[in-house]
């Protein structure tokens, strides 16, 4: 976004030509920030999907992952990077004291909110694992639902190997708006969660399991045929795209409230 440009846009609004609205929506695909000669900051991505852009680990040096963070700092209430191992971590947090790590979920965070107990935006996100070894990716999911503002409830070990354990913790399954079922071998329980639950399932399917689970792929498949309606399935391991395609959901749902109590 040049000066020019906004000065313009600005005299429409000024003038009558554009409404605030339309100028806000104008401007939401405008503007991105060079860092180096090898990344382009988005810096407009939380106006247009409610978060802002976040930054994958592997493949970027730390120095790299630095700059784009602290580039983006000013910009952003929330600077968050994923699948950071813990030794890049260490390097990261000698010129950035601030960073916050969550080591399960492999996440680093600027976070300048202010930290208050409520969730800042409206719905619940249930999150559930089959087992204890799906545990990190739904942390992943769970650690960024919390970044993105979000109320998270969080229920382990649940599989249908002992269905008697999710059946006892119902009154928790029951108070989410969206629900992120986490499962590898065979990938049977976000089936069995959308066969009994009133919102939205989003299947996670893990590279845990045997041989013939292919490293996730056959948890994937058995999660994209669910003869259960409702449930929608992200890339194995994707606990980070589960939680953003939750909050989306939310945020849809929000904006429709709104829509209906001005009408």
């Amino acid at each position: 976004m040049t000066p020019e440009a906004l000065k313009q846009l600005l005299e429409y609004v000024a003038q009558g030509y554009l409404s605030p609205r339309e100028a806000l929506n104008k401007m939401r695909y405008f503007d991105f920030e060079t860092v180096g000669n090898y990344a382009k900051i988005d810096n407009h991505r939380q106006l247009r999907t409610g978060f802002p852009e976040v930054i994958w680990g592997p493949g970027k040096t730390p120095e790299q992952i630095r700059e784009i963070m602290q580039t983006m700092q000013g910009r952003n209430p929330v600077v968050m990077a994923t699948r950071i191992e813990p030794e890049v971590y260490e390097e990261l947090r000698r010129e950035m004291p601030d960073l916050e790590y969550y080591r399960e979920a492999k996440i680093c965070a600027l976070d300048r909110r202010y930290r208050s107990a409520e969730p800042q935006s409206v719905g619940v996100i249930g999150i559930l694992t089959a087992g204890t070894a799906d545990i990190s990716v739904a942390v992943e999911a769970a650690v960024t639902a919390s970044l993105s503002g979000f109320q998270v409830k969080r229920l382990w070990d649940v599989g249908v190997a002992g269905i008697h354990r999710l059946l006892g913790n119902w009154h928790l399954i029951s108070d989410a708006d969206v629900l992120i079922v986490v499962a590898g071998m065979e990938g049977a329980l976000p089936s069995v969660v959308a066969g009994l639950a009133d919102c939205p399932v989003i299947a996670v399917p893990t590279s845990i399991g045997y041989g013939a689970s292919f490293n996730g792929l056959a948890p994937l498949l058995t999660m994209l045929n669910s003869c259960a309606a409702g449930v929608g399935v992200v890339n194995i391991d994707n606990g980070f795209g589960a939680a953003i395609l939750a909050g989306q959901i939310l945020r849809v749902g929000e904006r429709l409230n709104r829509k209906m109590d001005q009408d």
